[in-house]
């Protein structure tokens, strides 16, 4: 779905950056408040400095994600606590759009809201604009995406950026 989601974005003319956290190492906030004390969004100094600037810059956030025993994946939940440095150090990061894309296993919806709650209320309180969600059941298996309407789904969300 993410793949569907960045084609569509960049044949739409959207310049996209892609950070897989799964694959980076970053720790989760200690909610020490020295953010950017260093000149770095995270002064444990981990990939989220990698981050951080192209956050600060995009007109628009897209959350894609998995759930993993009832919410967000560790990786990228260490990503999203550490937007709180942006918070402490008085960054304007308001009026972006965000945008959800997730699956599950299960085929009951409301196990996708360990996943949906957090980032709705982490955009509302960032006074970021919620532009559309891809929820999508029952996906376990490589290749079970394919079985759904998820990849459709997620290229038309596109359209909402």
């Amino acid at each position: 779905m993410t793949d569907a989601f960045i084609k569509a974005a960049q044949g739409k003319g959207h310049i996209v950056t892609r950070f897989d956290a799964a694959m980076m190492n970053v720790g989760g906030c200690h909610a020490c408040e020295t953010c950017y004390k260093t000149g770095e969004a995270c002064s444990f100094n981990d990939d989220f400095n990698i981050i951080a600037p192209y956050i600060l810059e995009a007109d628009a956030v897209v959350f894609t994600m998995p759930v993993y025993w009832y919410s967000i994946p560790a990786q990228i939940k260490g990503v999203i606590d550490k937007i709180y440095s942006f918070c402490v150090a008085g960054k304007d990061i308001a009026e972006k759009e965000c945008a959800l894309i997730a699956c599950c296993e299960e085929d009951d919806m409301s196990v996708l809201d360990g996943v949906r709650i957090p980032v709705e209320r982490s955009a509302a309180l960032l006074k970021w604009h919620m532009v559309g969600e891809v929820l999508i059941p029952g996906v376990l298996n490589a290749g079970d995406i394919e079985k759904t309407d998820g990849c459709q789904q997620a290229a038309a969300l596109a359209d909402k950026i």
